[in-house]
């Protein structure tokens, strides 16, 4: 995988997971639907013709799949991956959201 930095590091299942729990923290996620997000990004992962991704790329995946399952589990993914730095970002998000009647 390729990070923002330029540095590389293989693709870490444990830590894509860990992050979707933490966003999905006191959420009504089961268990089972996190480790299903996990196993279908590792899978695309896998399947795709080059062999590295973006952190970014990774990223946005995840992402997609919160946007399906839960609202405020996106969010919080999205806060911590686009590193809003205020309150102006978090709600620039929410009115893009709206926008797309999601």
């Amino acid at each position: 995988m390729l990070k923002k930095d330029g540095a590389r590091e293989a693709f870490d299942r444990a830590k894509l997971h860990a992050g979707l729990m933490k966003a999905c923290a006191k959420r009504r996620v089961p268990e089972e639907e996190i480790e299903f997000m996990v196993d279908e990004i590792e899978a695309e992962l896998r399947d795709r013709r080059r062999h590295e991704v973006t952190s970014r790329r990774l990223g946005d995946m995840a992402l997609l799949r919160l946007r399906k399952l839960d609202m405020v589990a996106y969010l919080r993914f999205a806060s911590v991956y686009r590193q809003y730095t205020d309150v102006d970002q978090f709600r620039s998000e929410l009115v893009r959201l709206a926008g797309s009647g999601r």
